[in-house]
């Protein structure tokens, strides 16, 4: 090899070193600017309206002869079943189950002595319907099952109504655009406080959504809730 070429090899070398030096830390640049984030979480809460409802309207009726409890069970089943057409309730939205009887001299255990009434039967009619605002209209007028002699039951747990939200679907896409916006302008206001600029995100997690009742008065009411976790980089 002449000397020439030689000089020419040591340049090109000596060039391209100096360009990969360049390279090399531009890139250690960018990844110590890419390592510099901040994390922040957005918040989108709802509030809509149940769509779905499960109304039990239980009853108890007692005797001691078998067959007229389960006449009386079932004409009082009508009753609840007349009651809650008249509030404008759809037929095919209420079910009659099976009563549920009690024989208290076949129990296992003592301490039946002098009681009155042998038997007692336990009566559910089920409402299931989307038409939420009827059922709570029909549930202000329960006295008038009572004028009638049907002996509501409210305090049994399987006596409790359901309302439900079934639409999470559908409201789910505005509520994470919601959260989004709100994690975003934190950490602007963040970026700005700490002379910085905000960058892309680096990652994201949507959280989870959460349905609860508004308060224990108007369980009909639900609130939706979603929190979302985002970080983004700074740039100086």
């Amino acid at each position: 090899m002449n000397k020439g070429a030689a000089a020419i090899l040591a340049v090109g070398l000596v060039t391209g070193l100096a360009a990969l030096g360049s390279l090399t830390g531009n890139a250690l640049l960018e990844a110590k600017q890419w390592e510099r984030s901040i994390v922040v979480k957005g918040l989108s809460e709802q509030e809509y309206m149940a769509d779905q409802v499960i109304w039990p309207v239980q009853f108890v009726e007692a005797g001691n002869d078998l067959t007229a409890l389960y006449a009386s069970t079932a004409q009082n089943s009508e009753l609840v079943k007349q009651f809650l057409v008249q509030q404008g309730i759809d037929e095919e939205a209420i079910s009659i189950g099976l009563p549920e009887i009690t024989d208290k001299l076949a129990q296992r255990y003592g301490g039946n002595e002098g009681i009155k009434f042998r038997y007692s039967a336990t009566q559910t009619v089920t409402v299931f319907t989307h038409e939420v605002l009827k059922v709570r209209e029909a549930m202000k007028h329960m006295s008038a099952l009572l004028a009638k002699g049907v002996a509501l039951s409210t305090e049994s747990y399987q006596a409790r109504t359901e309302f439900m939200f079934t639409r999470l679907n559908d409201v789910k896409p505005a509520m994470i655009e919601e959260a989004t916006v709100n994690a975003r302008e934190v950490a602007e206001k963040f970026a700005q406080d700490s002379n910085s600029t905000l960058g892309k995100i680096k990652r994201a997690n949507q959280g989870q959504f959460s349905i609860f009742d508004r308060d224990s008065q108007h369980p009909h009411i639900k609130k939706v809730r979603v929190v979302s976790t985002i970080e983004y980089t700074l740039v100086d």
